[in-house]
């Protein structure tokens, strides 16, 4: 019943910006941490972000002083603003949200279909 949704991929030049979001929706609860994931060819998934419910971040090394997630709890939405991208940055990037739904007791761990990101240099 929930659903993780990515928008914003697409191709920038490299130096560009580029912004992504996710929507979770349905018989949501509450949220707690969220996070953007990526993975290019040949690698496994990695993280890049994540954020609490209380708005503590963390970033992969690659990404720090670049990339800037937020989230917006009353719209069940979280971003990833993203700066000076890199053509080592090109690779899908998922959407991760711990939830619990309405009708559950313990959070679940949902997934977005993926947003392609592909940096041009």
């Amino acid at each position: 019943q929930v659903q993780l949704v990515e928008s914003g991929g697409g191709v920038v030049q490299a130096g560009g910006s580029l912004r992504l979001s996710c929507a979770a929706s349905g018989s949501i609860f509450s949220i707690d941490t969220m996070g953007w994931y990526r993975q290019a060819p040949g690698n496994q998934r990695e993280l890049v972000a994540r954020i609490t419910s209380g708005g503590s971040t963390n970033y992969t090394d690659s990404v720090k002083g670049r990339f800037t997630i937020s989230r917006d709890n009353a719209k069940n939405t979280v971003t990833l603003q993203m700066n000076s991208l890199k053509p080592e940055d090109t690779a899908v990037y998922y959407c991760n949200a711990a939830v619990l739904g309405s009708y559950y007791y313990n959070y679940i761990n949902y997934w977005g279909k993926g947003t392609l990101v592909t940096v041009s240099s």
